[in-house]
């Protein structure tokens, strides 16, 4: 019962993280607050529906259709589809009408259906076919590199592949790795320590905010209403 989730890391610079998950006698679940956007495939009852679903910058109540698969794909951090940039899908998610059991539209071609385990296959194609770029001025920041430009230029340019500040990037990525570390067991005061936060009442309003749980609440195994995938980065 609730939601069964695999998920998996990908060597493919463009992707963030691969997933795929099944729904059984739950309605709902808690979104956690994520920087990245997401291609999700859905198929209940023999119908295919494909979605960009765009970047979430708080945490929040999701919808889940009972007795239904998913498939999805996370792309890291700068990568765009410019005809789709994450901008326009903050908080929200866009449809792509016409998909079938066996293909799906996009930017004008249509495409096979991918899967759980050709997922960067698919993407090295979305590249090659200039559906699908990374900005490299962010994924130099990202690495910790200098981008050669100004901070100005980093922050506009951050703005522009993600929807999203830098600094909210930042406060995102932080939150959902406290909440990963609580979940397994690591004391808050640790939590504090270890990822720079003020003190627990900071911690406590971050999680409060990115991840919608307390952290006594993100220690209990099996909710009532289960969290949206949770990894450590």
């Amino acid at each position: 019962m609730g939601l069964d989730t695999q998920s998996r890391p990908s060597e493919s610079p463009f992707i963030e993280r691969v997933w795929r998950s099944r729904s059984s006698g739950v309605d709902r679940m808690a979104a956690i607050a994520t920087a990245n956007w997401d291609l999700v495939f859905c198929e209940r009852r023999g119908r295919v529906e494909v979605f960009v679903q765009g970047p979430e910058p708080a945490a929040g109540p999701a919808p889940v259709p009972d007795g239904t698969a998913f498939f999805g794909i996370t792309f890291a951090l700068g990568t765009v589809m410019p005809h789709l940039p994450p901008g326009r899908l903050v908080d929200r998610g866009v449809e792509i009408p016409g998909a079938t059991r066996a293909s799906f539209p996009l930017k004008g071609s249509r495409w096979h259906l991918p899967g759980y385990g050709n997922a960067e296959e698919f993407v090295r194609r979305l590249v090659r076919e200039d559906v699908l770029v990374r900005d490299p001025v962010v994924a130099s920041a990202l690495r910790g590199e200098p981008p050669g430009v100004s901070e100005r230029t980093v922050q506009r340019r951050f703005v522009a592949a993600t929807g999203l500040t830098r600094g909210t990037v930042r406060q995102i990525g932080r939150a959902r790795q406290a909440a990963a570390l609580l979940r397994d067991g690591l004391p808050a005061h640790e939590v504090v320590h270890r990822l720079g936060y003020f003190d627990q009442p900071h911690l406590a309003r971050s999680l409060a905010r990115f991840v919608g749980r307390t952290a006594t609440e993100l220690g209990v195994r099996e909710p009532a209403v289960p969290l949206s995938l949770l990894y450590k980065t």
